[in-house]
């Protein structure tokens, strides 16, 4: 069961009659997978694209290997070009791109450790991003996040 803030948020995203896509990396479609269980996804979720590997975001959305490579596959640089590429493949009004660490093995240094996490987040056209250090099971950190996704979305749309 999609949490609390997940529910308010595709209720919220009902009554302003919006629609939301997502790219993910970190969360591995574990954000589209929660707002498919609520009780508006047909009307809300238009789709997703899980992009774990970078060869992905090169070969589906266009991403260069240079950029990835410049800024890696975990920074706030390369999400934000997830969710303006995204807005090309899968109309929405919101688009949600999500990278990060959640299990060693990434570009994780000490500035960016496991548990960092990158959002943003475009509501009819307006990008927020976010950059969020989590503590937590994978599981956690994936969970945490689609929560501060739904969290922020919730707060953006009041003001529609």
């Amino acid at each position: 069961m999609p949490s609390r803030i997940i529910q308010k948020c595709g209720s919220l995203l009902k009554e302003k009659g919006f629609t939301i896509a997502f790219a993910e990396s970190a969360t591995a479609g574990r954000l589209a997978h929660e707002f498919s269980l609520t009780s508006v996804s047909g009307d809300v979720l238009k789709g997703g694209l899980v992009c774990y590997d970078a060869q992905v975001k090169e070969d589906v959305l266009g991403i260069s290997p240079e950029f990835i490579e410049q800024y890696t596959p975990e920074s706030a640089e390369v999400t934000r070009e997830l969710a303006i590429r995204l807005a090309r493949l899968i109309q929405s009004d919101v688009q949600v791109a999500v990278t990060g660490l959640t299990t060693p093995g990434g570009s994780e240094t000490p500035d960016k450790p496991v548990g960092t996490i990158f959002l943003h987040i475009v509501v009819a056209g307006r990008h927020l991003a976010l950059r969020k250090v989590f503590d937590g099971s994978p599981e956690q950190i994936v969970l945490m996040t689609a929560d501060l996704a739904a969290q922020v979305i919730v707060e953006e749309l009041q003001g529609f």
